[in-house]
């Protein structure tokens, strides 16, 4: 259902966090006036808590834990346009094992691929898939006309429908950048929650939803915050930063204004939402400050698949790299890993 902004007493579509957290007054005007009463961000006092974070050391015996950590955490990428079912089933074996010399590598969370590569990857993984046992890898497609996400919600709404009964795990959505920043949370809020009713499988069960803010073109933390509640009122089960396609992506500053829009929602309701930083993470270094960030804002039962990723690329190769110099003592060649 499109809101008609104007029409200010019109009951968008219902969400049951929606319901609940607004008092049953679902409507566009409901939401603006709870949107816009969030109170604004402190930019100076976020900035200077990230730095702050970024800065802290980890020991030397609890780094090879976080490396591994981070491995789990990954949802490892590739959407070009390029992409072959050849190209998917190279990254669906590196996911699997990442390193091949070394067989105590943990497994990535996911791949992660346009929803037309979703059965190369299913094929893939064979056993390896999540479906299997329930704690393998996932496949992750992004849909709703990513990156841009301009089009219309049946288009988008078909281009999840595809991906889920392609046998997507999850679902990455883009949200109405354009929409957002004219000011119509409720157009925005409607269609989270039809692509949300997209991913319904046929036995009632959905796929998760991961909703791309894609904050670099939000402009400012208010912005990032507000969405950020909308995309979980309207019931996503991550928010994420970025399509990975505009700069900037993740950055610390806007990851920590998430998870704190998460811890807010957890103190709020006890419901625990994801949080996914994507696009821009290449180091094991930038990756360990985002894992202290996530253990300092929201705890460390939030270290978990179920609850924090990565989206990248290039990311392993690193931590695989320092992960070798932390077992060995010395760095391997760059012949160690595979070119992505």
């Amino acid at each position: 259902m499109t809101i008609n902004t104007q029409d200010h007493g019109r009951a968008i579509a219902p969400a049951a966090r929606a319901l609940d957290v607004l008092g049953g007054e679902t409507t566009e005007a409901g939401l603006r006036r709870y949107l816009e009463g969030i109170p604004g961000v402190d930019a100076v006092g976020l900035e200077q808590r990230a730095a702050a974070l970024a800065t802290r050391s980890i020991k030397t015996t609890s780094k090879a834990r976080a490396l591994d950590t981070i491995i789990s955490l990954i949802d490892l990428t590739t959407l070009e346009g390029a992409d072959t079912p050849g190209k998917v089933r190279s990254l669906v074996a590196k996911a699997v094992t990442p390193d091949a010399a070394d067989p105590t590598t943990p497994r990535v969370a996911a791949v992660c691929v346009y929803g037309d590569m979703v059965p190369a990857a299913l094929q893939a993984l064979g056993s390896a898939h999540a479906g299997a046992a329930g704690n393998g890898i996932a496949v992750a497609a992004v849909a709703t006309a990513f990156p841009s996400g301009r089009a219309s919600l049946p288009v988008k709404l078909a281009d999840t429908a595809d991906a889920v009964a392609a046998g997507a795990d999850e679902i990455d959505m883009v949200i109405d950048r354009g929409a957002f920043l004219a000011g119509r949370y409720g157009q925005v809020f409607d269609q989270i929650v039809a692509v949300k009713e997209a991913c319904r499988r046929p036995d009632g069960t959905y796929a998760h939803l991961k909703v791309i803010l894609e904050t670099g073109e939000l402009n400012t933390y208010d912005n990032v915050r507000r969405a950020s509640w909308l995309a979980i009122l309207a019931g996503g089960d991550f928010i994420k930063t970025s399509t990975g396609k505009v700069s900037p992506a993740a950055t610390l500053p806007v990851t920590l204004s998430m998870l704190e829009v998460v811890r807010d929602w957890h103190r709020l309701t006890g419901e625990k939402i994801g949080v996914k930083p994507a696009g821009g993470i290449r180091s094991s270094k930038d990756a360990i400050r985002y894992l202290v960030t996530v253990a300092e804002t929201v705890g460390e039962q939030w270290l978990r698949p179920e609850l924090f990723r990565f989206g990248a690329s290039s990311l392993l190769n690193d931590v695989l790299l320092q992960r070798q110099k932390t077992l060995t003592g010395h760095y391997s060649g760059p012949d160690y890993v595979t070119i992505d």
